[in-house]
């Protein structure tokens, strides 16, 4: 494009002799009255049009053409000059058309081999850039409440637990200053997250083994970090310090079920006592059966139950909690035992037995004595309670129902009109869950069918009868024992 411009120049400047040029280009440059007007080029920017170009000059040529006094220097000027302006206006319309533009390039970034800074230098020197590796940022505490915040809340969201320092626990919660209970392997505090979140803090402390801690941590992380239902308390995150082991977990406004459960004074429909087993049979189903590696909790019971502002149910305390294998035959999961694990009273029969590989079915055991004491909201053992063999609740129930005798306790827990048969839907899936054989109690997904109405119950067998099966034996080897002597 540039060469085809410049052949048109020449052919322009050929015209006229060289020498000729020269002598007149000397003459305009060293004489005034042949200088082009003050502010020629000044007035006309590069982006005008040609017709002002063409403007000036004339008016230019007018006053030259007044002032000459020689028809050749006149003649010698206007090609000149004429030349020059087509040649620009020829550039400018061939650069427009092939829209050309003109590159500008930054100095580069090079090392100076004599210190050990960077400096800027032209392109002309030869040293080679060299990228420098970029450095990591140091994500404070600080900024973790102001530019890592949406990051943060991503992770949440992700339902990926988040792992803090020991000074943001105290900043979340304010040096531990809110203290909200203890339990057996720590105290809970209260916090807040920047956003405004409530959130409760269990500080893991033991006073006899560390091992216990780390146990109880990795159990609690290892469990409810890779699991998310509406009927399972949520972890936000944890702390892992030299100083301090603590787990971050969302705030439940109603405590535990157990301190509803057993006071009186708190009045309870019975649609949502109903509705609270329901969500916790949903919350071992999903435990049991819908998670990618399934886990037994091996402690139900209602200290273990926390209820939000709405009083829904959310299965918590992870401690014991295990992960398990699925079997060959699909319908259960196992796990192996090291030693007696639950809360006496809760644990199912077959803990105790070393011999025995234990199932999710142990949870399916405890439920069924929570659920016995929703209904009764009593605890199935209570000292208080000798008179008439009530002492444990769970067998008193199962006589009364052997007798037909239900209405007394109904009438005892103050259940009364249409909710007596649900109540009596309830005690059978107690009765099915308690059985003394566990490959005799149901899943718990079916559990749910059952409370919702969505299956039918069968009549329950007795879930006691390995009790009357050995006392049976007993006085057996008992007689025999004494035939033998008298002989």
């Amino acid at each position: 494009m540039k060469q085809n411009a410049l052949k048109i120049s020449l052919k322009f400047y050929n015209i006229i002799s060289f020498k000729r040029s020269l002598i007149f280009c000397s003459t305009i440059m060293t004489s005034p009255m042949y200088r082009f007007p003050d502010g020629f080029f000044n007035d006309v920017p590069m982006k005008s049009s040609e017709d002002e170009f063409f403007s000036k000059f004339g008016d230019m040529f007018d006053k030259m053409a007044d002032i000459g006094d020689s028809s050749t220097k006149w003649t010698s000027a206007t090609i000149i000059v004429c030349s020059i302006t087509i040649t620009v206006v020829v550039l400018r319309w061939m650069m427009k058309k092939e829209q050309t533009l003109i590159t500008t390039y930054p100095p580069l970034l090079t090392t100076n081999t004599n210190t050990n800074t960077n400096t800027v230098s032209p392109i002309s020197d030869q040293h080679i850039a060299v990228n420098m590796p970029p450095v990591q940022p140091v994500v404070s505490f600080s900024q973790i409440l102001e530019d890592t915040m949406e990051r943060f809340l991503k992770d949440v969201a992700r339902e990926r637990p988040i792992r803090f320092s020991r000074q943001d626990i105290n900043e979340l919660t304010h040096n531990l200053s809110s203290f909200l209970g203890a339990g057996g392997y720590g105290n809970v505090y209260k916090g807040m997250f920047p956003n405004g979140v409530t959130i409760a803090v269990k500080v893991l402390k033991d006073k006899h083994s560390d091992k216990k801690i780390q146990e109880q941590f990795m159990a609690e992380v290892g469990t409810l970090g890779r699991t998310h239902h509406a009927n399972l308390v949520r972890l936000y995150g944890f702390c892992f310090d030299p100083t301090m082991r603590a787990l971050v977990y969302e705030y439940m406004e109603n405590g535990s079920l157990d301190k509803l459960l057993f006071d009186r004074n708190k009045l309870v429909p019975w649609q949502k006592l109903s509705q609270i087993a329901i969500g916790i049979a949903k919350g071992l189903a999903y435990l049991h059966e819908d998670c990618e590696q399934k886990i037994i909790h091996y402690d139900i019971k209602p200290g273990n139950v926390l209820l939000d502002s709405n009083l829904n149910p959310k299965v918590a305390d992870f401690g014991l909690a295990r992960l398990c294998n699925k079997e060959s035959n699909g319908e259960s999961s196992q796990a192996c035992m090291t030693a007696h694990v639950g809360t006496p009273g809760y644990v199912a029969p077959e803990c105790y037995d070393k011999l025995t590989r234990v199932t999710n079915k142990c949870d399916v055991y405890s439920f069924g004595l929570l659920l016995l004491e929703i209904i009764g909201r009593r605890r199935n053992f209570n000292p208080n309670e000798s008179i008439d063999g009530k002492e444990i609740l769970v067998t008193w129930t199962w006589k009364l129902y052997q007798k037909g005798k239900l209405s007394k306790l109904f009438l005892e827990c103050g259940i009364d009109g249409e909710n007596i048969q649900e109540a009596e839907r309830m005690l059978m899936v107690v009765f099915l869950c308690v059985h003394h054989d566990p490959n005799k109690r149901p899943s718990m997904s079916n559990v749910v069918k059952m409370l919702e109405g969505e299956k039918d119950i069968n009549a329950p067998s007795n879930p006691f009868d390995y009790e009357e099966s050995s006392v049976e034996s007993e006085e057996k080897s008992n007689a025999t024992s004494e035939i033998e002597l008298a002989s």
